[in-house]
């Protein structure tokens, strides 16, 4: 089966940047359902079109066709007293600390001198990418799927 709208399709996929260097491959095969539904980056499901089982892609993905560019608005410095003990950097924490910008997911990138830098852009934004995938799977959606 060839893929096409309310398909639901299998892939195996590598995503690096545009230097070849790894950052996440899938362990299981991702699937998405076909047709512009927004489970998948439109330029990825576009060079899916017509593509069927074993079937290769690579694509480039500019930063505005993947997380976006980096928006340095979305960096925000708070008083670390905001904090429960036991906050480090790397940890994620949705809205800041006075329950503020519910829905944004930040990342405590630095704690210094009684203030934590909370970042609220998507790890990978502002990067172009290298999406590699292989079609493993392709069959007709459900009804429960639809």
């Amino acid at each position: 089966m060839k893929i096409a709208a309310n398909a639901v399709v299998s892939l195996d996929v590598q995503l690096s940047d545009v230097w070849g260097n790894l950052i996440q491959e899938s362990g299981e095969p991702v699937q998405y359902l076909h047709g512009g539904y927004g489970d998948i980056f439109a330029a990825v499901e576009s060079a899916l079109e017509g593509k069927q089982e074993m079937d290769r892609i690579e694509v480039r993905l500019e930063p505005e066709d993947a997380f976006g560019d980096y928006d340095e608005k979305l960096v925000q410095l708070v008083p670390r007293s905001r904090f429960p003990e036991g906050l480090e950097v790397g940890m994620r924490v949705e809205g800041d600390a006075d329950g503020g910008d519910a829905g944004i997911l930040y990342t405590v990138t630095d704690i210094a001198e009684g203030q934590v830098v909370l970042d609220g852009n998507h790890p990978l934004a502002g990067l172009a990418l290298k999406f590699v995938g292989t079609v493993v799977g392709v069959r007709p959606a459900t009804e429960a799927e639809l």
